[in-house]
């Protein structure tokens, strides 16, 4: 009994710790095993030799003993399922190490998407920035390309309103022409009847007069001996060819040189000697148009170039008086052109009897003749309707390429140049109509625009521009080409020079809104020389509209 309860007390009855239940387990079935193992005991059992509170002891431990094994069985399942719970432990923590490792990943990927996405949003924010200037610039030319064409229809209608009343006019001209004539034809009689009056005397004169004409004959008869040799006009063509392109063409780069006032005084003789040569072969050329309707019309254009750029030479240096006339006979003759009756090399009767011959210039067919015809008309000739009808040829080759590429070339800015006065408006309004021409969109804008940004133009706008007397359809020309000419950056300096931004801004502020056009050109020039804001452009033309 004693034995029992001790064993009884140092067993616990939580079964906490396994290794010490195991031990006890061990004891006591070892105990067990040693009462209830073997024939004999339970022979003994059987037999009745064992005590009976040993049998007590023997039944109570084998109650313990089933308990043990139940519990020990139970402790089994329990660790069973404890390493269960331990295997899927580490498995959801191995799952959950991978879910940490693939969010990293998707963090950093998205980290990048924000970057790229930010790139991508920064372009397209740039693009439609862009877009937006360019539609703006688009939509500001529209518009002042619509302000434009109305006032072009608004000036097509007015210039169809006069020409009805030029019209009218001419026909009230014609009627008095015929007046006029008839009155030339009764002066034409009267001047008749007083020749007959005097034709006794007339007689008289021609008799003394015969002596002379004898001796003249006999000298160009004595000249038409001479041989004639055809190449001659060739060569010398050839030569005026030559020295015109080499030579006297050269102008440009010594007005260059004049207007940064750094000629050496070797080359002041030289152009000094140069005009002394054109002075004294001008006359001698002159003469020689007599000639032409005779020679090859292929020579015409190497003589007309020839006396051009002579022309031009003198432009350059103070013209002697004596060169006036010259320059007036050889205006009219390139104007209306060379009629002649026989060949000037038989001096026989037969040859005034020929057909008559003629050689056209400024009338020519030939558009590089005509052309250059044109710009001696300019530079000679002095009566107004003659020039009026030399700017009209100008205006209208201008309109070719081949017209502007020839203006380029025959560097024809200062002839127009001379004429841009206010004292003669009609002359006025053409040069600037021929100038407008070259402003048109082509391959010869640029060079035409190089060719104007100098002192001497700009001089001719700033006299043009303080002039109080302009019209408004001047004014608008002539900003027209200011206009293109301020694209240009070097051009600046220029407009400050000779103070044309200071006047185009008092223009722009004096003006009419009315005047659409004007206003649209002078708010262009401003913003070109960056005096004026894209703001003013868009009252102006929400005012004009």
């Amino acid at each position: 009994m004693f034995f029992f309860l001790s064993i009884g007390s140092n067993l616990p009855s939580h079964l906490a710790a396994n290794m010490q239940e195991n031990r006890h387990q061990n004891i006591t079935g070892g105990l067990v095993r040693k009462i209830v193992s073997g024939t004999d005991a339970q022979v003994c059992y059987s037999q009745g030799l064992i005590p009976p509170h040993i049998s007590q002891i023997y039944d109570e431990l084998f109650l313990i003993h089933q308990k043990l094994q139940k519990e020990s069985s139970a402790q089994q399942e329990y660790a069973l399922q404890l390493q269960k719970r331990e295997h899927l432990l580490t498995e959801r923590e191995a799952l959950l190490f991978r879910h940490e490792a693939a969010l990293a990943k998707i963090r950093g990927v998205e980290e990048e998407v924000h970057t790229k996405f930010g790139i991508i949003k920064e372009q397209h924010e740039a693009e439609v920035k862009q877009l937006t200037e360019a539609l703006r610039e688009i939509t500001k030319e529209n518009r002042r390309l619509k302000s434009s064409f109305d006032t072009l229809k608004e000036m097509n209608d007015s210039l169809r309103k006069q020409l009805s009343d030029v019209t009218e006019l001419n026909k009230k001209l014609e009627g008095q022409a015929r007046k006029v004539q008839a009155r030339l034809e009764n002066l034409q009689r009267k001047h008749e009847f007083l020749m007959v009056r005097k034709s006794k005397d007339i007689c008289q004169v021609v008799q003394q007069s015969k002596p002379v004409k004898q001796e003249k004959v006999m000298v160009t008869s004595k000249i038409a001996k001479l041989p004639l040799n055809s190449q001659v006009y060739e060569l010398l063509t050839l030569l005026m060819d030559w020295i015109s392109d080499q030579h006297l063409s050269k102008i440009k780069i010594q007005e260059e040189r004049e207007d940064t006032h750094k000629f050496m005084a070797t080359q002041t003789s030289k152009k000094s000697c140069t005009q002394e040569r054109c002075m004294k072969l001008l006359p001698i050329a002159t003469e020689q148009l007599q000639w032409m309707p005779f020679v090859n019309p292929k020579l015409h254009m190497p003589v007309i170039k020839f006396i051009y750029w002579s022309i031009r030479q003198l432009d350059t240096g103070i013209q002697h008086a004596t060169m006036t006339s010259t320059m007036r006979r050889l205006g009219e003759d390139i104007f209306k052109g060379i009629v002649s009756k026989g060949n000037p090399h038989s001096y026989s009767e037969q040859s005034t009897e020929s057909k008559s011959k003629s050689a056209a210039f400024f009338k020519s067919s030939c558009m590089p003749l005509r052309f250059l015809s044109t710009l001696i008309v300019l530079k000679t000739v002095t009566q107004v309707d003659y020039l009026a009808q030399a700017f009209d040829s100008l205006r209208i080759d201008l309109k070719t390429d081949e017209g502007k590429a020839l203006f380029l070339e025959y560097q024809c800015v200062p002839v127009i140049l001379s004429h841009l006065k206010v004292s003669s408006r009609g002359l006025l309004s053409s040069a600037l109509d021929g100038l407008l021409q070259m402003t048109t969109e082509s391959g010869s804008l640029q060079p035409f625009l190089e060719a104007c940004s100098n002192e001497s133009f700009f001089r001719a706008c700033s006299i043009l521009l303080r002039s109080s007397k302009l019209d408004v359809q001047i004014l608008e020309k002539l900003c027209v080409i200011l206009q293109k000419l301020s694209r240009i950056k070097s051009n600046k300096k220029m407009f400050e020079l000779f103070k044309l931004h200071q006047m185009i801004q008092e223009l722009h502020r004096t003006t009419n809104p009315d005047h659409a056009f004007l206003c649209i050109n002078l708010n262009s020039i401003l913003l070109n020389l960056g005096l004026s804001r894209s703001t003013s452009l868009t009252s102006s033309l929400s005012t004009s509209q």
